[in-house]
């Protein structure tokens, strides 16, 4: 049976002028809209602090709101490497109108923008961004300033356990192959006392628990509120062993107010002196017991037999998510960068970005009347 109508041929126009800008390409209920407007007025609070970033002459730079916006959306999207966020960020009309460019702007080389990012990098940008993306979310009464909880994860490093050598070890014969060399050290000691990584010196060697394998990493760790599991604070350290207690007391002490405040964590804060500095700090520490350290759990009953410490314990699983975004979307299960302050800085950049999405989700939730 024949169908009516004629069959459109399979040609491309190649006009010379368009009419239609990114911004009219974007539907109005897109999730990235709410993002980029409220990224746009944490933008507009830092704007000052870019001016003392940059020379008053010499040639325009990229400027550093659309190096932030490319970055977030780096990460939201899961872009694996700068010269695939350009080459997605060439073709893509969503990805233009995010960060900033129309439609006939020529889009970045790779190379010019990872150095135009390495000049964020060195300053303190994402600890500020992040800190006005909470406080935003404070203005709109998303956070708790009561309750929160602590938690650590590794996050392995940019470092093959090859390069992983003994400190004092002296020049050997070049490498049967320079690009990937034979290594056997079946039956050596390796430990951070006697080796170090030759390509990211900072890295440890570290393991999640008992019976896993030990790799080269960081320890990125986090402070939540309670209420809807945003990301108030973050630190990495090296992997050392106390990272996430040290951090978690740094940031603890970060908490603005007089309130007495509670902290939610697992087992591996159960100790003396991570409990006796809490307190100092006017800060409950609602920790789970961990029965099995050495001289019994810190935590006695005059913590547990309230409400509130059952509800912590509730609660803390919360961080998991925000560590399974970081790792999973953000990509950083293996960092890219190399060193405590460039891991710090892209983590907690990430910290940022997920806190974006979560207050998007959570607006969204809520019925408009």
């Amino acid at each position: 049976m024949v169908q009516e109508g004629m069959r459109g041929e399979d040609q491309q126009q190649n006009h010379i002028f368009s009419y239609l800008s990114p911004e009219a390409r974007v539907r109005k209920d897109h999730p990235l809209r709410a993002i980029r407007a409220m990224m746009d007025e944490v933008l507009s609070q830092l704007s000052r602090r870019f001016d003392r970033m940059y020379a008053r002459v010499g040639r325009p730079s990229i400027a550093p709101e659309k190096l932030l916006r490319a970055q977030v959306l780096q990460m939201l999207y899961s872009i694996r490497s700068e010269r695939l966020l350009m080459e997605e960020m060439d073709y893509n009309l969503l990805f233009r109108w995010f960060v900033g460019l129309n439609a006939d702007e020529e889009v970045w080389d790779a190379t010019t923008f990872t150095k135009n990012r390495d000049r964020l990098l060195e300053a303190e940008v994402a600890k500020e961004f992040l800190a006005v993306v909470v406080e935003q979310a404070r203005g709109k009464g998303l956070t708790s300033d009561e309750h929160f909880t602590v938690d650590g994860t590794l996050l392995e490093a940019w470092a093959s356990l090859k390069s992983f050598r003994p400190k004092e070890e002296k020049p050997a014969a070049p490498p049967d192959d320079p690009g990937n060399p034979t290594v056997n050290f079946r039956g050596e000691k390796r430990s951070n006392e006697t080796h170090q990584s030759k390509s990211d010196p900072e890295a440890l060697l570290a393991r999640k628990g008992e019976g896993k394998e030990a790799k080269l990493s960081y320890s990125g760790n986090l402070l939540v509120e309670n209420r809807n599991g945003l990301i108030v604070d973050a630190e990495v350290f090296q992997a050392n062993g106390t990272a996430e207690r040290d951090a978690a007391l740094i940031m603890l002490e970060q908490i603005e107010g007089t309130k007495l405040v509670t902290v939610g964590g697992d087992k591996a804060f159960d100790t003396r002196e991570f409990v006796k500095e809490c307190r100092h700090m006017r800060v409950v520490p609602h920790v789970a017991q961990n029965f099995g350290r050495r001289g019994g759990s810190a935590i006695d009953g005059r913590t547990t037999r309230h409400a509130g410490y059952v509800i912590s314990q509730r609660k803390r699983k919360r961080i998991e998510e925000c560590f399974g975004w970081l790792k999973t979307i953000a990509l950083l299960r293996k960092v890219r960068h190399r060193g405590v302050c460039k891991v710090h800085w892209i983590f907690t950049l990430a910290c940022a970005a997920y806190n974006l999405v979560r207050m998007r989700n959570l607006a969204a939730a809520i019925p408009t009347v």
